[in-house]
């Protein structure tokens, strides 16, 4: 049975993920920072519950040494958790990357020898078309109009961090996925359904090993950086 970790994961995308996971067949980790909601959430789920708050290493670190402990290997790894804050001011700034870009980090080095354990081991960074550059300098296009710059850059940065994971761990699969427009807290409910959004992050995490790694993808396929 693949064994999965999915950060953010008590609600939202992270939560429609686990799901699909779970009905697929998968022992599914909730990767929450709330214990209560988290608890809940796995309840729910089917799944189990992992305390892991991105921005804090030492979580981060007692997470995945308790999923290495109980399972010995990690199949998949959803880097889902994030944070849609726009502000320009430095300390808003340094919050929206130390969760979306730093948080990636965090988790992605403290699961790699879990990874490494298994056979087919991938990992599906979820980043925003906000973060193509060919997306937000094409005048034709929806995110053209979009002014996020702080939540923008961050989502640059996870998708130049996807190709050089991929560069670096040539035996791990990594995909970042943009789910689009999607109803969560973040979108204050607005754009389409979580479900939509998670299969199309969850084609990219039933690769096989000779999948693609170090790509940008949505519902359509390839996406250009």
């Amino acid at each position: 049975m693949p064994v999965s970790l999915v950060t953010g994961a008590n609600k939202g995308i992270g939560y429609a993920i686990a799901q699909l996971l779970v009905d697929a067949g998968h022992t599914v980790y909730v990767g929450a920072r709330d214990i209560d909601r988290g608890q809940e959430a796995a309840l729910a789920l089917g799944a189990r519950f992992v305390q892991l708050d991105v921005t804090d290493d030492a979580s981060v670190r007692t997470a995945l040494e308790s999923v290495t402990t109980t399972e010995g290997r990690l199949d998949l790894l959803v880097n889902n958790a994030g944070t849609s804050a726009s502000g320009a001011e430095g300390p808003g700034a340094l919050g929206v990357f130390d969760t979306n870009v730093v948080g990636v980090i965090r988790v992605t080095q403290a699961s790699l020898t879990a990874l490494e354990a298994s056979a087919n081991p991938v990992v599906v960074n979820v980043t925003s078309d906000l973060g193509s550059f060919a997306a937000v300098t094409d005048p034709t296009s929806r995110q053209y109009e979009i002014q996020a710059m702080v939540y923008s850059a961050s989502k640059a940065a996870v998708n130049m961090l996807t190709v050089q994971y991929a560069k670096a761990y040539p035996a791990i699969k990594f995909n970042a996925v943009a789910p689009g427009f999607t109803a969560t807290d973040l979108t204050e409910g607005r754009g389409r359904p979580v479900d939509q959004s998670a299969k199309a992050i969850l084609r990219m995490a039933f690769i096989g090993p000779d999948g693609p790694s170090g790509t940008l993808q949505d519902d359509d396929g390839q996406m250009p950086w």
